[in-house]
C-alpha cells in the first residue's frame, strides 16, 4: 500500500483586520480581558458579501494546486471541511468543483469543526493508499463572522472566532509522507459546543425548550423568533469544560501517533496544535516539554479559524521556513463533537 504526501500548501485570510479594541465599540470588553484569556490580538473578517466560506476556500485552493504543479483539471477528488458552510445544503465541496470549473469528480463535505481538517486528511490519506485517486485537493474554510453575537451577552464565543482557509493537495509517494492520522470523539459531551438552530431537533436537546414549539407550525421548529429572541440561534460554549477535555485529549492523541510510530517526543520537529486558545496550546507543550521553536502558534493574529487553523498555521510556519524538507510533524486538534485527533507526517515539500 502506498504512502500519500503533502505535495503542495496553501492559504487565504480576509484582508479586512479587526483588533480586540476594535470589538470594544459594540461589546463590553478590553483588549486585556481578551488576551488574558485567549492569547488573540486581532483576526480577519471576511467581507460580509462579496466574499463566502467557499470562494475563501478556492484562494487557498488555487495556491496549494500551482504549488503542487499541477491544474484544477488535474484534482480527482474534493474533500471540504467547514463548520459555517455557504448552504444549509448543499455543501461548499460541489460549490467549489464548480467554481474552479473541474471535472465532475466526486467532493465530500466533512463537519467536524475543529478536527475538520485532520479528520478530511485522513479521509483523503486513505483514499491515496488505496490508490483509488492521485490529486486529491483538501480544503478547510471557516467564515463565523457572519453568524457571531456581537454583543456582550455573546462574547465569550465571539472574540475568539475569526475567518479563513488553508488548504493542501495530496499525492501518492514512495517515501513516508503521512506515517499515520487518529480520530476519535465523544458525543456525550456534544451539546458543550454547539450551535443548537437552525436545526431538525425542535429543541429537544437545548436545556431551556421554547414552550411555544408545543403548538407552533412546523415551519417555525426550524427557526422561529423565539429562538432569535433567546439568542438560540448563535453558537454556545461552555469554555472551562471545553479547556478541561482538550488538554487531557489533545496531548494523549500526539503520544499514540508517536507510539503507533515507535517515536518519542524528542523526535518531533514541528508541532501545529489547532488554534483554539493559545493558554490550551501552552497547556499542551508545558506538558510535551516542547520548546518553543518546536511549536507553531499564530491565534495571536487570525484567532481561532476552526476547521481553517491547521491548514493556514501549517502553511505559514512553512513559508517562514520553521518546517523543512524531511522534517516530523505533528498535527493535533480538539473541538466540537468531542471530536479529537492528531497526524504524523515526514514534511516533503
Amino acid at each position: 500500500m502506498q504512502q500519500s504526501k503533502i505535495a503542495g500548501i496553501g492559504m487565504y485570510v480576509p484582508t479586512n483586520v479587526v483588533t480586540n479594541k476594535d470589538l470594544t465599540e459594540y461589546i463590553e470588553t478590553s483588549d486585556e480581558w481578551i488576551q488574558e484569556r485567549t492569547g488573540i490580538k486581532e483576526r480577519r473578517y471576511a467581507h460580509r458579501t462579496q466574499e463566502t466560506t467557499t470562494t475563501m476556500g478556492i484562494k487557498a485552493a488555487e495556491i496549494a494546486i500551482q504549488r503542487a504543479g499541477i491544474t484544477a483539471q488535474d484534482v480527482d477528488f474534493i474533500v471540504f471541511a467547514t463548520l459555517c458552510p455557504d448552504y444549509y445544503f448543499p455543501g461548499c465541496g460541489v460549490i467549489l468543483q464548480r467554481e474552479m470549473k473541474m471535472k465532475e469528480i466526486g467532493a465530500l463535505d466533512i463537519r467536524n469543526q475543529c478536527s475538520g481538517f485532520v479528520y478530511a486528511l485522513s479521509v483523503a490519506d486513505q483514499f491515496i493508499k488505496t490508490g483509488m485517486y492521485k490529486n486529491i485537493l483538501v480544503v478547510a474554510s471557516e467564515k463565523h463572522s457572519f453568524g457571531l453575537d456581537f454583543s456582550t451577552r455573546g462574547r465569550n464565543v465571539s472574540v475568539i472566532f475569526g475567518d479563513g482557509a488553508g488548504a493542501v493537495v495530496l499525492q501518492p509517494t514512495q517515501n513516508k509522507g503521512i506515517l499515520s492520522t487518529h480520530l476519535h470523539s465523544d458525543g456525550n459531551s456534544a451539546e458543550i459546543l454547539a450551535m443548537y438552530n437552525p436545526g431538525t431537533h425542535a429543541n429537544h436537546w437545548v436545556k431551556d425548550p421554547v414552550a411555544e414549539f408545543d403548538n407552533a407550525p412546523r415551519g417555525e421548529m426550524f427557526m422561529s423568533t423565539a429562538m432569535v429572541d433567546k439568542a438560540q440561534n448563535f453558537p454556545y460554549m461552555d469554555g472551562p469544560a471545553v479547556f478541561k477535555k482538550a488538554i487531557i485529549k489533545m496531548p494523549e492523541a500526539i503520544m499514540e501517533a508517536l507510539d503507533k510510530n515507535g517515536l518519542a517526543i524528542s523526535d518531533i520537529d514541528m508541532l501545529i496544535p489547532h488554534q483554539a486558545n493559545l493558554r490550551i496550546a501552552q497547556f499542551v507543550q508545558q506538558k510535551l516539554q516542547l520548546t518553543d521553536d518546536k511549536v507553531f502558534n499564530n491565534i495571536d493574529k487570525y484567532g481561532n479559524t476552526t476547521a481553517a487553523s491547521i491548514p493556514i498555521a501549517l502553511c505559514e510556519a512553512w513559508e517562514a521556513g520553521k518546517i523543512k524538507k524531511g522534517n516530523l510533524v505533528c498535527l493535533a486538534a480538539f473541538g466540537s463533537g468531542f471530536t479529537w485527533g492528531s497526524a504524523l507526517l515526514e514534511w516533503e515539500l
